[in-house]
């Protein structure tokens, strides 16, 4: 693999021979939400120290602290994999110095509304799952073709009693705000990545401003990886006190490797790959110097279709035969359960707030972007009548691959991808260009606006926790809506403050 820095890693840092101050040149247009400012030239209360401090400093020491802190990330090795060219390039996350600074008041509203959405997302994963036809389906909440036909739907699973009846205990779920207030743009209920980036993020610019930090008095994060293992120990089988716990990669080449070694060494536990394991007798072993060890908990960053030649694809290289069978019988727990990505699949995402009142007898805390489903007849109509408008993504889709943003495509792009929709319709939804918030971001020229959201995680056990961070991501380049680190995007630390 080649690793290099991303091009706005050394380009971004403000340039030291040139003495305006940082905001002089910042635009705040009303069309968007900015999260630092609520007028030209006015900081919003929560941002009004930082924007002081910062505006006092001159661009030599910006300059020095940006490079100090992507120095800090170059000597982590803090790093993404990117494919699709001739081969996989490996690359260091561009990190943007100037945080986002959120309220008590905002993060308690995106830590309700959170808790709600999981709590509901596992109750249809345990309805679903039962025995019995589910009773969601029964009652024509969600269609029954929808999720018995989702390619994320696993028949394995139907019957199976999960540890502590949850399927999903991790969930990253990605936030964006307008005017109208913060809603969930997606649920990533699989193997949700980018927990690493929110405390890499962290550890750099602690570092680099721990005046500021003490000044603000910064919610930390830092306590992350020992909730993470905590979490998991709860799920481990009846009578294990102690658990064994490990992290399952499928190896160097997953683009999310340096996550995966990042987190078994936060929780104190051995990553291991599926030629690691072996299950005798019904139980899961892992190989050691010292010899076989009992594995109780696995937490899993590997899909579905390869933890098990046995029970899903027979030329997976890279699970453990028999593994599938042991967490049937109870000996092992799999966390997140297989079967979870059919409550992430994009066009169930529009279903979520009736799912939320089915099962919950509440109202949505946290809204849904507006979705058109192609599979529809009406929704396939109003996609391809206003894909200038538009953007469609691949229901099962990740990372920004094979999404359409119809308003930056050309002409033929559009039409060539109105080709694809036609042939598979359920294969596609669509949603409007949304007036993402901004956020200062730091580049030759000074502070510059950049469209931003926020991945927080949840963690859910024998209760639900929640740290006081999110991994913040940013549309490096101007006017871009798309801020997934494979399609040009970057990373912010989010500081929330305390009440």
């Amino acid at each position: 693999m080649n690793r290099e820095p991303e091009a706005h890693l050394r380009t971004g840092a403000l340039d030291p021979a040139k003495p305006a101050s940082l905001f002089s040149n910042y635009e705040v247009d009303p069309v968007f939400y900015d999260e630092m400012f609520s007028a030209p030239g006015v900081p919003r209360e929560h941002c009004k120290a930082l924007w002081e401090h910062l505006g006092r400093m001159s661009s030599a020491d910006i300059a020095a602290l940006q490079d100090r802190t992507e120095q800090s990330f170059l000597h982590e090795g803090i790093t993404f994999s990117v494919y699709g060219d001739e081969s996989a390039q490996e690359r260091i996350i561009p990190i943007d110095l100037l945080p986002r600074v959120l309220d008590a008041g905002e993060w308690g509203q995106i830590e309700r509304g959170l808790r709600q959405r999981l709590h509901a997302l596992n109750l249809f994963l345990a309805d679903i799952y039962a025995k019995e036809p589910a009773q969601i389906l029964s009652d024509g909440i969600v269609p029954a073709d929808l999720v018995y036909g989702c390619p994320q739907y696993r028949t394995q699973m139907r019957g199976l009693r999960v540890p502590l009846g949850i399927h999903v205990f991790l969930c990253g779920t990605d936030l964006v705000r307008t005017h109208d207030g913060f809603m969930v743009l997606e649920d990533n209920l699989r193997v949700p990545s980018g927990v690493s980036y929110m405390l890499a993020n962290r550890r750099a610019l602690k570092t680099s401003m721990r005046n500021l930090f003490r000044l603000h008095k910064v919610c930390g994060v830092e306590q992350y990886g020992k909730l993470l293992r905590k979490t998991l120990a709860e799920f481990a089988p009846t009578g294990v006190a102690d658990p064994c716990i490990v992290l399952l990669t499928p190896g160097v080449y997953n683009s999310a490797y340096y996550e995966h070694m990042f987190l078994a060494r936060e929780m104190g536990v051995e990553l291991v790959q599926g030629k690691d394991l072996l299950v005798h007798n019904g139980f899961v072993y892992m190989r050691t110097t010292e010899g076989l060890q009992r594995v109780d908990v696995i937490y899993r960053r590997i899909d579905d279709d390869y933890i098990d030649p046995l029970a899903f694809r027979q030329d997976s290289q890279l699970g453990t035969p028999g593994l599938f069978y042991a967490y049937r019988m109870g000996n092992v727990a799999i966390a997140n359960a297989p079967g979870t990505g059919v409550a992430d699949d994009k066009s169930l995402y529009a279903y979520v707030p009736d799912i939320i009142r089915y099962y919950l007898n509440e109202e949505p805390l946290l809204a849904n972007v507006e979705t058109h489903l192609c599979r529809e007849p009406e929704g396939l109509e109003y996609t391809l009548d206003n894909l200038q408008d538009l953007i469609v993504k691949v229901v099962g889709g990740s990372g920004g691959y094979g999404m359409l943003v119809g308003p930056h495509a050309s002409a033929d792009e559009r039409a060539a991808y109105a080709a694809e929709i036609r042939k598979n319709p359920a294969n596609y939804v669509s949603q409007p260009t949304l007036n993402l918030s901004r956020a200062p971001c730091l580049t030759d020229e000074g502070a510059a606006p950049r469209h931003v959201d926020l991945r927080p995680f949840v963690l859910c056990g024998q209760e639900t926790r929640l740290v006081p961070g999110a991994f913040c991501r940013v549309a490096l380049r101007p006017g871009s809506l798309v801020v997934n680190s494979s399609q040009g995007g970057g990373g912010k630390d989010l500081w929330v403050l305390p009440p």
